[in-house]
């Protein structure tokens, strides 16, 4: 499997809108080749981001080929799930060259005929990181059973930084001499680890069954169990995700995650308001504890858009209102929350 991407990021390569694109390049930087978005080509993907990467922003497969790409990656998770139209033609000509396709899509790019038929003459494969069994187990609460912790990453929205605050806490873990498993739950957390499930992509009765099976997979040998959150109990369209996975992985402690200053949902669901920090602890404790008693170990902010002191300010107003520890995983790392973890790990230990 020869996994040298160009990632398709073409008018979206930024934190909020390419969260594959930003997550491959911050977590398997050496499998990334090129970044194509017309608007910023020229430049590097690290000069855009403010990363270490110096793949190129390219405005064209051709140039992406000539970078060295063997595969094209669909850089965005789109609202609806499906291609933007006007990519169609980068993954034609990607597949004429007999570039492999990976995508984490609603709709499976193997299922379009035009697509499916082309790669079967040049040989390119299909990778649809969403794909899932048709059925798993329903959740039972065996996860509450297991000896070592379980921690989940909930948020006061989508895109606020679950996956990167449990991937930063996963390798902070692993340097502390803690044995630690990440559960990836989406497509993007699925390509960084090479394992895990979308949840979003289940028949909702199996859905904390497909979390479930996944905490107990990780068990064997673990300290702590990372989950990957997703969606937000807030949000109209996605909080039934949210619940699957607290209550299939049953936790025993939680990372608030948020991105300050949003007020409101946002999207096509904006509106719908977010609670202040305190408020927010409640509710997930509370929503956990109907299967398993959970406390919020932390809070996980993302201040990309905040200037330094500003950032700061919001950090220790966040650990005012709910006397717990802030940290920002990208900018200031995630030694706050380690130590909060590991003082889990210790009254778990003595309990």
């Amino acid at each position: 499997m020869n996994r040298k991407f160009l990632i398709l990021a073409d008018q979206s390569l930024s934190p909020l809108d390419a969260k594959t694109a930003v997550a491959a390049l911050r977590y398997i930087p050496g499998e990334v080749v090129a970044v194509l978005d017309r608007s910023r080509s020229g430049r590097t993907a690290g000069e855009v981001l403010g990363l270490e990467s110096r793949a190129p922003v390219v405005a064209s497969v051709g140039e992406g080929i000539a970078a060295g790409a063997k595969a094209v990656l669909v850089g965005i998770a789109p609202v609806g799930g499906e291609l933007p139209p006007e990519w169609r033609g980068w993954v034609l000509e990607a597949i004429r060259a007999g570039l492999d396709v990976w995508a984490g899509m609603h709709s499976f790019l193997e299922d379009d005929p035009e697509f499916a038929a082309l790669a079967r003459a040049s040989g390119s494969k299909f990778h649809d990181l969403r794909k899932v069994p048709l059925s798993m187990p329903v959740a039972s609460r065996r996860a509450a059973e297991l000896p070592c912790a379980v921690v989940v990453a909930v948020g006061s929205d989508c895109n606020v930084g679950k996956m990167t605050c449990m991937l930063e806490l996963h390798r902070a873990c692993r340097e502390a001499g803690i044995r630690s498993r990440f559960v990836a739950t989406g497509q993007t957390g699925i390509l960084v680890e090479g394992s895990g499930l979308a949840v979003d992509r289940m028949i909702s009765d199996f859905a904390a069954g497909a979390v479930e099976s996944l905490v107990l997979e990780a068990a064997e040998g673990a300290d702590v169990i990372l989950v990957e959150g997703q969606g937000s109990i807030y949000h109209p369209g996605y909080s039934g995700v949210t619940l699957s996975l607290l209550h299939g992985a049953a936790p025993d402690a939680l990372i608030l995650c948020h991105q300050p200053p949003r007020t409101e949902i946002r999207g096509k669901a904006g509106g719908n308001p977010i609670p202040g920090y305190a408020e927010m602890v409640h509710d997930y404790q509370r929503a956990a504890g109907w299967v398993r008693p959970a406390r919020v170990l932390g809070l996980s902010l993302n201040t990309f858009d905040l200037e330094e002191d500003a950032a700061r300010a919001e950090r220790g107003r966040a650990t005012q209102e709910t006397r717990l520890p802030a940290a920002d995983p990208v900018r200031w790392g995630v030694g706050d929350l380690l130590e909060a973890l590991q003082h889990h790990l210790s009254g778990r230990s003595h309990g």
